[in-house]
């Protein structure tokens, strides 16, 4: 197709009007589903497709499935927002799109199937169950994985750079002269892991020797006050020599709790101790301390879905890929550049880590 669409070739070939045709490829939602599926099929073989802006989303329904707490603004602020983002990334469209809480694991399959039955497309944000993801791909119908992945590769997904975002963290600390860093992750699932292994990695990356009775605290929550009680403890037995000079939380609420058990203790934030974060959207400052901290990406990913979707929908034989996205740095004033200290006794310089 030359210079425009031929939609008049389209519709003699699907044998519907040229109303019909124009309305399906300008993303309307007035046309029954296997009308739209015919228009599209003979679009794509007449090439057509490769030409259509992207700014038309070919889907008019749209199912998004995910943990119950992720529609709770106050269970899981990340996963409220990433589904803030996919209604504004929607919004222009004639999409009808319907939620549907699901497990991570041990998923109801068949809600599922019966909720897939309904759409034409579906978005899963942090679904880890891979009788699911197996489902999903089996239905061929476009589906995207939000913060998730398909361990036997059928399905595309979307999710933050998590340890990419733990190595940077971590290297902008290094940067400002720190060596005695204290991790406090939660590790309650793999994406965690992942930045904890980007932290280790940064470690590796400076040839210091990450030693995880010395430079973490693992945590069973997001809380502020188990965060707080853990480092407390952790402070009233460290010695003077070992302790930390800079803190790197996992989470905004783990960084506040942070604070306040170094305030408990004493210190000030970043005088004594500087403290960072890996999240960077809830809490802009802690105490009237501006937060430094590497600000995951949020709102884009249901935006990022939503293309991918599209592309889906243009080029379904297209192979399935994973798309990373990068965090970004946020310099406020609870991290301080430091010198080396010597009253504080130097890591151990070492080729692996614990």
């Amino acid at each position: 197709m030359k210079q425009r669409l031929k939609v008049s070739e389209i519709a003699a070939l699907s044998g519907v009007s040229i109303s019909t045709v124009s309305r399906v490829l300008a993303g309307k939602a007035n046309t029954l589903p296997a009308t739209r599926d015919k228009v599209l099929a003979i679009a794509r073989q007449q090439g057509v497709l490769n030409n259509l802006h992207s700014g038309r989303l070919l889907l008019n329904n749209l199912m998004v499935f995910a943990p119950p707490r992720a529609f709770d603004v106050r269970s899981d602020i990340f996963y409220y927002k990433v589904i803030q983002g996919i209604s504004q990334a929607v919004e222009p469209h004639e999409v009808r799109l319907r939620y549907c809480a699901l497990e991570e694991i041990e998923s109801d399959a068949a809600l599922f199937i019966d909720k897939m039955q309904q759409t034409e497309a579906a978005l899963l944000i942090g679904i880890d169950d891979e009788h699911i993801h197996q489902l999903a791909a089996e239905m061929n119908k476009p589906c995207v994985l939000i913060n998730a992945r398909d361990r036997r590769m059928r399905l595309p997904s979307v999710s933050p750079h998590h340890q990419l975002i733990g190595e940077f963290s971590a290297r902008y600390l290094f940067e400002q002269g720190h060596r005695q860093i204290l991790s406090l992750h939660c590790l309650r699932r793999y994406t965690m892991e992942q930045r904890l292994q980007g932290v280790r990695d940064a470690w590796h990356a400076m040839n210091l020797r990450f030693d995880s009775r010395q430079h973490l605290l693992t945590l069973n929550s997001f809380s502020s006050n188990e965060a707080a009680e853990r480092l407390g403890d952790y402070l009233r037995h460290c010695p003077d020599a070992l302790r930390p000079t800079a803190i790197l939380a996992s989470g905004d609420y783990i960084a506040a709790g942070a604070v306040s058990a170094l305030e408990q203790a004493g210190l000030r934030v970043p005088q004594d101790i500087s403290v960072m974060s890996m999240d960077g959207f809830n809490l802009a400052a802690i105490h009237d301390i501006p937060l430094t901290s590497v600000q995951v990406p949020r709102d884009e990913l249901g935006a990022a879905a939503v293309r991918m979707l599209q592309e889906l929908r243009l080029h379904p034989g297209a192979p399935p890929g994973t798309l990373l996205l990068n965090g970004k740095l946020v310099v406020r004033d609870s991290v301080r550049r430091i010198r080396d200290n010597l009253s504080h006794a130097p890591v151990q310089q070492h080729g692996l880590y614990d």
